[in-house]
């Protein structure tokens, strides 16, 4: 079975308002040689907007308090993955433009194209993108797989029943030692 491994929201602007990022980016690192090394596509999905958020509306509880802070940031730069996670160039990036990989991106073209159909996450927040992403990818059929110590919340308790009792019911939660 064709895997992928997803390494989610790995940005600079992301893990920069994260306490002690460095744990979860050197296993993702890690987690991503590993991949490389048994022939797995690494895709990277970042969270990506234009320059004053036009595809944010104001209903949008998450992300209008995201376009309030932001409207007049350069959106450029602010995708930048973080540089001890080494983006080669055969590596695919995928830029979302909601909490799900899924949503506003071309993901599930890719892996459809790929003929992906396990995809093995990493990624932060627990709460956020890969809670989001096992739901849906799950409803999609993908075989799924999370990484634990690859993944993070700024609440460690929410991370820990995640990966206790929710995911197990859609996805394999292993750890990075057993990856």
């Amino acid at each position: 079975m064709n895997k992928a491994l997803l390494v989610m929201d790995m940005q600079l602007s992301i893990l920069n308002r994260v306490e002690d990022s460095s744990n979860l980016v050197n296993n993702v690192a890690k987690a991503i040689k590993k991949a490389r090394e048994e022939g797995i596509p690494v895709i990277f999905v970042v969270l990506g907007f234009r320059n004053r958020i036009p595809e944010v509306n104001e209903n949008n509880k998450i992300f209008s308090e995201f376009k309030k802070h932001l409207a007049n940031v350069d959106m450029s730069d602010w995708s930048t993955i973080h540089p001890d996670l080494k983006v080669e160039k055969d590596d695919i990036i995928v830029t979302k433009r909601r909490v799900s990989a899924f949503s506003g991106s071309d993901l599930e073209v890719v892996l459809r194209g790929m003929n992906i159909q396990h995809l093995v996450l990493t990624g932060i927040a627990t709460s956020g993108i890969v809670l989001s992403t096992v739901r849906e990818a799950a409803d999609k059929d993908f075989e799924l797989t999370v990484i634990s110590d690859c993944c993070t919340d700024s609440d460690s308790e929410v991370h820990q029943v995640l990966m206790e009792k929710v995911f197990p019911k859609q996805a394999e939660v292993i750890s990075l030692n057993e990856w």
